[in-house]
């Protein structure tokens, strides 16, 4: 099932993608997709006859498919070639930071860079909804406490990141820099989340072109570290970190400017494209 959340920024409502592409509102079965709601969402979710739901219009914008996440956490350096071409040692253990539910945006939504950046870049990335409580569990039974997949784009400004001391939280938080969607797929429609093509365009030349099966640490091995830290909850977002070919590991280095145009997507997850535009003060 692809989950959805679709109408005006701010005003958005839940809903489903139908076998023919439609959006179908879900707005009378459940408030939102959020974490007061997702607890309960995956046992639900197979009785759900969405056939004679509403249908909405062609063109209906669609915003981010998650609301309100108590934590997006992110895994720094999880592919081996990513790590290579930024020079780091393989990490021993998942590098870990958070990135500020703020930042979450639409697939289609742009991208702002903000007035005083100077280096922001483009990471694809799986992204993994948490659907049950979690909290030491161990990797053979991670993948039962998901909700579902989607792709997101760690959208990352260098300089705030790298240059300015303390953690990368800062270079990662800037609104608008976490784009995910188009939907959630669940995961029973996932067979095996190691085994998926990623791949980003940046105005029409390709950037990164990768599969997850290049991975440090698995999706299941990456939930069970961070439950062994925190409890993870209805909601949460993991993303699961970036392959090689972002701007900042070119030779030279190439960033996002203002008109840019970034396409991104995950086999099976659906594509998302966001133009970059610079802020205006």
């Amino acid at each position: 099932m692809k989950l959805v959340r679709y109408g005006e920024k701010g005003f958005e409502r839940p809903g489903v993608i139908d076998s023919v592409g439609n959006i179908r509102s879900l707005a009378s079965i459940v408030a939102d997709f959020d974490p007061a709601t997702l607890g309960s969402l995956s046992a639900a979710l197979s009785s759900w006859s969405t056939d004679n739901l509403p249908t909405c219009p062609a063109g209906t914008r669609l915003g981010a498919p998650l609301s309100k996440p108590g934590k997006i956490i992110c895994i720094g350096l999880n592919y081996k070639a990513h790590a290579v071409e930024a020079g780091m040692a393989i990490p021993t253990e998942p590098v870990i930071f958070l990135k500020a539910p703020s930042s979450l945006s639409g697939p289609y939504d742009p991208v702002i860079l903000p007035a005083n950046s100077s280096k922001c870049d483009w990471e694809v990335e799986l992204g993994v909804v948490i659907g049950r409580p979690t909290k030491k569990i161990p990797a053979s039974a991670a993948l039962d406490h998901i909700l579902g997949y989607c792709v997101v784009n760690d959208v990352s400004e260098r300089s705030f990141q790298l240059e300015r001391g303390g953690q990368w939280t800062k270079g990662k938080s800037a609104d608008t820099f976490c784009p995910i969607g188009p939907y959630i797929v669940t995961r029973d429609e996932i067979v095996d989340p190691q085994a998926l093509q990623l791949r980003c365009e940046v105005s029409g030349r390709i950037a990164q072109d990768s599969n997850t099966s290049d991975m440090i640490f698995s999706v299941a091995e990456a939930i069970s570290y961070l439950s062994s830290f925190m409890s993870l909850e209805p909601g949460d977002l993991i993303c699961t970190g970036t392959p090689q070919g972002v701007g900042h590991g070119s030779k030279p280095p190439i960033y996002l400017k203002d008109g840019d145009v970034m396409v991104l997507s995950i086999e099976g997850l659906g594509e998302q494209r966001q133009l970059a535009l610079a802020e205006r003060e």
